[in-house]
């Protein structure tokens, strides 16, 4: 059978979590008030930021554009999962595929970026207290963000790029509930060992050099918190970045599990309900992991509550 190419393909089709009519509702409802639950948490914690003076720092100022790297990031997948659940339709055009991976190739990389950012924000407040104010100065922290966003426009083209050379045969069934971009390369019927190469290289360069930066800013917090005399300082220090590390292990802990479990498990299926833990619960807990181990989160949070009570 001929292949067809990429511009010839009208639609994919999303499989889903589950096959089962009767389970169809639940999971409805379920993602849905995961969806709302995690676009509350998120603007909640843009809101306090941007509301408040005294979050005015850098250290808030990364985390409200975090928490926008979240909202993005769950909103490029779980509205489109909804719709076809609601509507019992597995289609999603082939433009809708591609902007779906697009802006899912953004957001993840915006994330992985803005964690390397926060990483360095500790560092340089804990290893160097006396100079963080003008290091961390609000020209460097636009900068920062700045360079975040282009990188991670960078690997949105470089994934569009590639996928736009694959060609597809008529299977174009996608075993999950997104484009997800290693699904559609296993599905093209072209030859995708170059591909492979790049994507390895893209995630080497996009995912290997922030997790190196952060794992050496950490190495050297580290280092300096064994450093203070007083068991009281050190948890002081331990507690300005616990938030920060715990949302570090989720993120990479939940997104190396759904690869792991890719290779491991011969189920596809298998691997969509590995997925939901990366792309849906990590940026749904992020807000409550910040919001419940920081006072000022709190307090600006109950002031916003108290108003609009």
């Amino acid at each position: 059978m001929e292949p067809q190419n990429l511009t010839d393909v009208s639609e994919f089709l999303l499989l889903g979590l589950s096959d089962d009519p009767e389970l169809q509702p639940f999971l409805f409802g379920l993602f849905l008030s995961i969806y709302l639950i995690t676009v509350s948490g998120n603007l909640f914690i843009i809101l306090a930021v941007s509301s408040d003076h005294h979050l005015h720092t850098p250290m808030y100022f990364f985390l409200s554009n975090l928490s926008l790297a979240d909202f993005g990031f769950i909103s490029t997948t779980v509205p489109k999962m909804l719709v076809n659940i609601q509507t019992q339709s597995k289609s999603i055009t082939y433009a809708g595929c591609l902007t779906q991976l697009s802006f899912f190739s953004l957001f993840a990389c915006l994330d992985n970026v803005l964690l390397t950012v926060m990483a360095y924000d500790r560092f340089v407040a804990i290893c160097h207290p006396l100079h963080y104010t003008v290091i961390m100065n609000p020209h460097l922290c636009g900068l920062l963000v700045l360079i975040s966003f282009f990188i991670s426009l960078l690997n949105l083209l470089l994934h569009c790029l590639m996928v736009s050379q694959l060609t597809f045969c008529t299977d174009v069934e996608i075993p999950n509930f997104f484009c997800d971009p290693p699904q559609l390369f296993n599905l093209a019927c072209s030859d995708t060992s170059i591909s492979t190469i790049l994507v390895y290289c893209i995630g080497a360069i996009f995912g290997g050099i922030p997790v190196s930066g952060i794992l050496f800013s950490y190495t050297r917090i580290v280092s300096s918190i064994l450093r203070i005399s007083s068991s009281d300082g050190k948890f002081k220090a331990f507690s300005t970045c616990g938030s920060h590390l715990l949302v570090v292990f989720l993120f990479y802990g939940t997104g190396l599990g759904v690869y792991l479990s890719s290779v491991v498990t011969s189920s596809d299926r298998k691997g969509a309900v590995a997925s939901v833990m990366y792309t849906i619960v990590t940026p749904m807990l992020n807000p409550f992991i910040y919001s419940l181990r920081n006072r000022d989160i709190k307090k600006v949070l109950q002031r916003l509550l108290s108003r609009t009570t």
